[in-house]
C-alpha cells in the first residue's frame, strides 16, 4: 500500500468518526446484546458503552472475503460489516483495544489495524449464521488471503472468535 493511500485510507476514517458526531446519535439494540464497545466511545447508547445486537450490526454495509485460517482446512467466507465501520458508529477512538471472547480469552489489537486492513465482524462464515460451537455468533477475522504479512501468528492471534466485547484504550 502506497504512503498516499494509507493516508486517504486514515483520513476516511477520521471524517467517519467527525461525521458520526454530527448524525443522530446510536440507536439502541431492539435485540439481544451481542456486543458491547467499551472505553473511550463518543456515541454511547447505554451509559457509557456502545452496544449492537446482530439487527444492527447486519444494518452496516456487509462485507465478504474468502481466506485460508489455521482453524479450518479449507477456505472460509466470512461476511459482516468492516470492524472500522462499527467503531466509527460508536465513536471509538483509542490507540489500542481489547478484543474479549465469551470464554474470556483477550487479544491485543492495534487500533491502526481497524484502519489498515478491511477486518470483519463476521455474522455469517459459508453463509450460514455462525453458533458459539461454531466459533460464532461474532468472529473478529482479519483477511489473511489478501496480504502476505498477514499471513503470520501475530495476525492470527488477534482474531477473535466468540467475541463479546472491545475495549477501546
Amino acid at each position: 500500500m502506497s504512503i498516499n493511500s494509507h493516508r486517504l485510507q486514515v483520513l476516511v476514517f477520521v471524517a467517519s468518526l467527525l461525521f458520526s458526531g454530527l448524525s443522530h446519535a446510536l440507536d439502541k439494540p431492539s435485540g439481544p446484546v451481542i456486543l458491547r464497545i467499551t472505553g473511550a466511545v463518543s456515541q454511547p447508547n447505554n451509559l457509557q458503552q456502545a452496544h449492537f445486537d446482530m439487527s444492527m450490526l447486519h444494518a452496516f454495509e456487509q462485507h465478504s472475503f474468502t481466506t485460508q485460517t489455521p482453524w479450518y482446512n479449507d477456505p472460509v467466507t466470512f461476511s459482516g460489516p468492516l470492524l472500522r465501520d462499527v467503531l466509527a458508529a460508536a465513536g471509538a477512538k483509542g490507540e489500542s483495544m481489547s478484543a474479549v471472547a465469551l470464554n474470556d480469552y483477550r487479544t491485543e489489537i492495534p487500533f491502526q489495524d481497524a484502519i489498515k486492513y478491511d477486518l470483519i465482524v463476521a455474522t455469517t462464515m459459508n453463509g450460514q449464521a455462525m453458533s458459539v460451537r461454531e466459533k460464532g455468533p461474532l468472529f473478529l477475522v482479519y483477511p489473511f488471503d489478501s496480504k502476505a504479512e498477514l499471513q503470520a501468528a501475530t495476525y492470527y492471534n488477534r482474531s477473535a472468535w466468540q467475541l463479546r466485547s472491545l475495549q477501546i484504550k
